[in-house]
């Protein structure tokens, strides 16, 4: 199945704790740029029939607020952390305005913690007003949600396997600091990639800056965003001077139009 034109928007782009951080008043954390101001980590994929989100973190609600979503037909999960899985219970407004339950994609790791953070939602007996969801459980083969293709890559979060997913030319994969072969060749011949980039400094289970650009010259992708940005990596303005052509940080409203 080919791939339709697609809008991509960028509801956060900031590490588990958020940018600015709780307590925090470096230089980036009291920066006056809104593009230093991060929201957990998740994107908007719209097709001209479907529309779904990757990961619903603690920020889901405001961040379909502020993109005025109106239309949600499912959640694509890349691991069962709670700043990508915490606010998956406000889905339950697309449920009652929408008639109709919310598809959810994620592996069996991630769906074993959807099944206990949210277990009132799965239980025989449900209590009005719960989200509604459908559950589907995916491993490294292709699937379709709706006419968006979809191809999840396996990548490393240190020990914990996390699924990026590829949508025709554009991959998208968050959380990982190490991707075997057989997963870079998913990812080749790619016209855009977004890959977390957490901070300068070596990191047990995150790309640093300089990992995240050497996988992208690798994979000898054209363009590269990105992603999953502490405080600690700097100000925005200040490393987007530092980075090669056609590598650039993303920011939270970055909306990219896939042909």
């Amino acid at each position: 199945m080919s791939c339709p034109p697609l809008k991509i928007t960028f509801l956060g782009t900031g590490t588990s704790s958020g940018v600015p951080m709780i307590g925090c008043d470096c230089s980036v954390c009291t920066s006056t740029d809104k593009k230093d101001n991060r929201l957990r980590s998740s994107i908007l994929v719209e097709s001209p029939n479907t529309t779904l989100v990757v990961d619903t973190g603690p920020d889901f609600r405001y961040q379909m607020l502020r993109e005025n979503v109106r239309k949600l037909d499912a959640v694509l999960f890349t691991h069962p952390h709670k700043d990508h899985m915490a606010g998956l219970d406000d889905v339950k407004a697309y449920n009652y305005f929408q008639k109709k339950p919310i598809d959810l994609f994620a592996d069996s790791l991630t769906e074993e913690a959807l099944r206990r953070d949210f277990y009132y939602a799965f239980a025989d007996t449900k209590y009005p007003g719960i989200p509604e969801l459908n559950l589907h459980t995916i491993t490294l083969e292709p699937f379709n949600v709706g006419d968006i293709p979809v191809i999840p890559i396996l990548v490393w979060h240190m020990k914990m396997p996390v699924l990026g997913f590829r949508f025709g030319k554009f991959t998208y994969i968050t959380d990982a600091n190490k991707i075997e072969e057989t997963e870079k060749n998913k990812i080749k011949g790619s016209d855009i990639l977004v890959l977390n980039a957490l901070r300068k400094k070596k990191h047990i289970s995150h790309f640093t800056l300089d990992e995240a650009k050497e996988m992208v010259q690798e994979l000898n992708i054209p363009t590269a965003y990105f992603t999953h940005i502490s405080h600690q990596l700097g100000i925005q303005a200040e490393i987007s001077d530092e980075l090669p052509t056609g590598i650039h940080l993303a920011y939270d409203g970055l909306v990219l139009n896939i042909q």
